[in-house]
């Protein structure tokens, strides 16, 4: 059985076709029993994309799952249009590749318990064997980035011997079809920017083992929210701008000596973006991301939502929100990625001072950037799907699927004659020879929703956005040739 898709569009180029696909994955799940096997639907008015990719998403398992989980934080991908995501290290233990002992869980490590019972050594081995050791079917697809200091804790830099043989070419014998399937490539310590005094062994970690640094850019030991106006009149401390500059000024001279690719998080400030700027001129291995809610909203906000607008890099200045923009129009920004960190309301409700900073982005991600960027008139829809799908999967070492080279490959010929006409190509996904990598997010671009957190699949329902009017909503995510997820 299989589905086809009739009268879809093609992002980059714009043709109409039909789309036919093989069937429904094990993992499968929807939000309405629409899709199906045998269905004929009409598609009329979407757009066929490459599937999202997210290089930067915290799912807080193991150590910390009352928050989010491997399984609800994969079906908020798919559910956002997402096919791939990189797990950043802040589990609980560090994704350091460190063995995880019954000592540990004696001493009631968080995490350490779950680690042992999976018959996992390590939090690497736990996340690459977590469907098999949980018997469960992920919906979206995943690489891990390892910790730049032990236990992330800043003191120490994480030892190559603990992590290296599950970097693609560094392999030992044991190598498993698991590694394959959700390797190492980065290093980063984020939620932390990597401390000057190791900054240099980090960096020589990362150039022995062909990974590039992903730095947290952002270090201040004291405040709470952006430094301003704002700030005062909540009465809280505030963070200077310059606390991220700091860092990306650092690093970029880091990269400079070392020729280390260094990717910026979360970038927030007009006058980090200029220094990325004349980086990149320079031609400097240097890329950078910005976050859905940088260019959504200002410092403002925390008026309006308080801490569920509470974050590091803290929200800035209407400035730096337009500077922001301003980045992505003219290309200083590389990608979007969404930060999403759960946290419950419970922990977001402590305050300021005591709140954890962070929030869900993976299922409101594209309607969010769709209304601000699109419906704004800053970027077309195409390059957005760009920073949304092409520019993170090449950050991450991987090929975004090449929709127009698979039409052209594969799709049958548009019938002639007198009868035919207005006829679509048909692209069989089951007739393509690299099925299994293809990866596809069917979007209606135009389609007007409102942000429900009830309805989301993540666990965390932390996000300002919550009744937010936003248009362009991902319909269904397409793995490996297989529907995974659908509200069509």
């Amino acid at each position: 059985m299989s589905i086809t898709l009739r009268n879809i569009r093609v992002w980059n180029t714009g043709e109409i076709i039909d789309l036919t696909v093989p069937g429904l994955a094990d993992a499968y799940f929807a939000d309405t029993d629409t899709v199906r096997d045998g269905a004929d639907i009409d598609a009329t008015g979407l757009t066929l994309a490459p599937g999202f990719a997210d290089p930067h998403v915290h799912f807080r398992d193991p150590g910390q799952t009352y928050k989010e989980s491997m399984v609800s934080g994969c079906r908020a991908s798919a559910s956002g249009g997402y096919t791939t995501v990189l797990i950043m290290p802040n589990t609980l233990p560090a994704l350091d590749g460190q063995t995880v002992t019954a000592l540990d869980a004696e001493a009631g490590k968080p995490g350490a318990r779950e680690v042992l019972d999976a018959g996992a050594t390590n939090v690497i081995d736990f996340l690459q064997q977590y469907d098999r050791t949980h018997d469960v079917k992920l919906p979206v697809r995943y690489d891990l980035c390892v910790c730049a200091s032990k236990d992330r804790a800043g003191r120490e830099a994480s030892d190559t011997a603990d992590w290296l043989r599950y970097v693609p070419g560094f392999e030992d014998d044991a190598k498993t079809e698991a590694m394959n399937a959700h390797p190492v490539t980065a290093i980063s310590d984020d939620g932390s920017a990597v401390p000057e005094p190791i900054l240099d062994q980090v960096l020589a970690n990362a150039k022995a083992s062909d990974l590039y640094l992903i730095e947290h850019c952002e270090h201040h030991d004291t405040g709470a929210v952006n430094d301003g106006p704002v700030s005062r009149k909540l009465g809280v401390p505030g963070i200077p701008e310059d606390t991220e500059l700091k860092i990306v000024a650092r690093d970029i001279e880091a990269a400079r000596r070392t020729g280390v690719h260094v990717h910026f998080q979360h970038v927030s400030t007009a006058i980090s973006f200029e220094a990325i700027r004349a980086a990149k001129a320079e031609g400097l291995p240097i890329t950078c991301e910005t976050a859905p809610h940088y260019l959504a909203l200002s410092d403002e906000a925390l008026l309006e939502y308080g801490t569920l607008a509470k974050m590091n890099p803290p929200l800035r200045s209407e400035a730096d929100r337009k500077a922001t923009i301003a980045a992505i129009e003219d290309g200083t920004v590389d990608l979007l990625a969404t930060d999403h960190a759960p946290h419950t309301m419970e922990e977001k409700a402590l305050g300021f001072l005591e709140s954890p900073n962070g929030i869900i982005g993976l299922e409101c991600a594209y309607g969010v950037c769709h209304k601000v960027l699109v419906d704004g008139g800053h970027i077309s829809d195409e390059r957005l799907i760009e920073l949304m799908a092409v520019e993170p999967m090449r950050l991450l070492g991987h090929e975004p699927t090449d929709i127009a080279a698979l039409v052209e490959g594969y799709a049958e010929p548009a019938p002639t004659g007198d009868d035919s006409e207005g006829v679509n190509r048909l692209l069989d996904l089951s007739r393509v020879e690299d099925a299994a990598n293809v990866d596809l997010a069917v979007l209606a671009t135009d389609q007007a929703w409102t942000v429900d957190p009830e309805q989301f699949h993540s666990k965390a329902r932390n996000t300002p956005f919550s009744g937010w009017q936003v248009t362009g909503r991902p319909l269904a995510t397409i793995i490996g040739s297989q529907f995974m997820f659908s509200r069509m």
